[in-house]
């Protein structure tokens, strides 16, 4: 059984920044970042290797933001740069522990003009 807690969501102003917090009840080999908006699936927006720190990153957000974890703590992070209108949706924190996946509960973000 796993538990991921999330924070960091909120208000903020297109081209601004926030920083996603993801933590975990024990170590997970891979985690990673799906977001959701209104009429949209939900996609993929960034993952990680927590042993290989290998990356992968949504076409829509490289270069713009970035994944990290703090192995330690059992925490993955998303740092959003240059935040945009389509940016906004409910953003999910993912473990993967084959089989089986856990989600978190989700945190809002929303980027506003």
């Amino acid at each position: 059984q796993v538990q991921l807690v999330e924070s960091g969501g909120g208000l903020v102003q297109a081209g601004g920044s926030l920083r996603l917090s993801c933590a975990a009840s024990r170590n997970i080999f891979s985690m990673g970042w799906y977001r959701q908006a209104p009429g949209k699936q939900r996609e993929l927006v960034a993952a990680i290797n927590s042993i290989t720190g290998s990356t992968n990153y949504a076409d829509s957000v490289k270069g713009r933001f970035s994944i990290s974890r703090d192995n330690a703590k059992n925490t993955v992070y998303l740092q959003m740069n240059s935040l945009k209108l389509e940016d906004t949706a409910v953003y999910y924190c993912r473990a993967g522990i084959p089989p089986s996946i856990y989600w978190g509960q989700g945190t809002q973000v929303t980027v506003s003009s």
